[in-house]
């Protein structure tokens, strides 16, 4: 099972770009030029469509990482039934139409993920998506979740960056507090996770990390003022959040602190499930056996849909 490369047009006429896992072999009319609309275009019986779908994953990977390093996870949940649309974060991964490590606002990664979870809606007809977040996107996901109640089904949290350990040191915060202050907000500064050994513990993966020339190993100081403000909207999200939600820890994560992010998800008044896989490490997918991970993923998904009321209620494809 291979995905659908593609791109797909944000809310302010920009393109992201966009990988696709579709379940089931079925024919569908694949768009001419990478575009995000599949409604034009040769009819082919390459990648099936996603009417074929029993559920719609919107993935959003973390601040270093890009959809390539959660290639397995969606595989898998695309083989249990699932559409998995994965975005890159502009300005990271394969996106060249931005900026690197740049955004201008916040609220630009929020109207980012709401437009592919609404487009993830249309081509797939369902209701709503399960949105997912790992790491610093978990950390969006929550927010965007408590903004647009009525995009998601479910939130899942994988080892997200609410409460990190890693952080930004405090000579560095006042840099780029006088870079903005000067008007240099594309100044740039490295990402304090330089050490591949924080995601894993797994030689080959350390490997993979240390040499993946799409991994995102600076950012400007617009997007770290960003950034720390959705730390600022987090609390408040928690208690918005109505969709049940998945928290996913690793035992021996060096990159966020597990207790808080328990206690935050536990105060939430949703219907809520929390694991933590023993002798795990940040980036779960990297673990030498990621099977029981991937196969609660999907579980939590069926379960869900199953149980939800409005499964049924279902929108046209366009």
């Amino acid at each position: 099972m291979e995905p659908v490369d593609r791109t797909c047009k944000m809310a302010d006429g920009t393109e992201l770009p966009l990988r696709v896992w579709l379940p089931g072999p079925t024919a569908v009319t694949c768009p001419r030029n990478g575009g995000a609309g599949m409604t034009h275009g040769e009819r082919t019986h390459g990648p099936p469509g996603p009417a074929a779908a029993h559920a719609a994953v919107v993935y959003l990977h973390g601040i270093q990482s890009h959809s390539g390093w959660y290639e397995a996870s969606s595989r898998h949940l695309a083989s249990a039934g699932a559409a998995v649309y994965q975005v890159e974060r502009r300005g990271s991964g394969r996106d060249t139409a931005h900026e690197r490590g740049h955004v201008d606002r916040a609220e630009t990664w929020l109207e980012d993920v709401a437009a592919v979870a609404d487009l993830a809606r249309r081509e797939t007809g369902r209701a709503a998506v399960h949105l997912m977040g790992v790491s610093w996107g978990g950390k969006l996901a929550l927010i965007c979740a408590a903004r647009r109640p009525d995009l998601y089904r479910s939130l899942v949290l994988s080892a997200p960056g609410i409460f990190p350990r890693v952080d930004v040191a405090l000579a560095t915060k006042m840099r780029v507090a006088k870079s903005l202050a000067a008007g240099q907000d594309l100044r740039r500064f490295s990402i304090p996770l330089d050490d591949p050994n924080l995601f894993t513990a797994n030689p080959e993966r350390i490997r993979y990390i240390g040499q993946d020339p799409l991994s995102l190993r600076q950012v400007t100081a617009r997007f770290l003022f960003e950034s720390r403000r959705l730390d600022g909207m987090v609390r408040e999200a928690a208690r918005a959040v109505k969709t049940p939600t998945l928290l996913a820890l690793a035992e021996h994560d060096r990159i966020i602190n597990n207790e808080p992010t328990r206690r935050l998800v536990l105060s939430m008044a949703v219907r809520r499930r929390i694991l933590i896989y023993p002798g795990t490490h940040h980036t779960l997918e990297f673990e030498p056996d990621p099977g029981a991970y991937f196969k609660d993923l999907s579980a939590w998904i069926e379960e869900v849909e199953r149980d939800n009321p409005n499964d049924e209620a279902r929108h046209p494809i366009e």
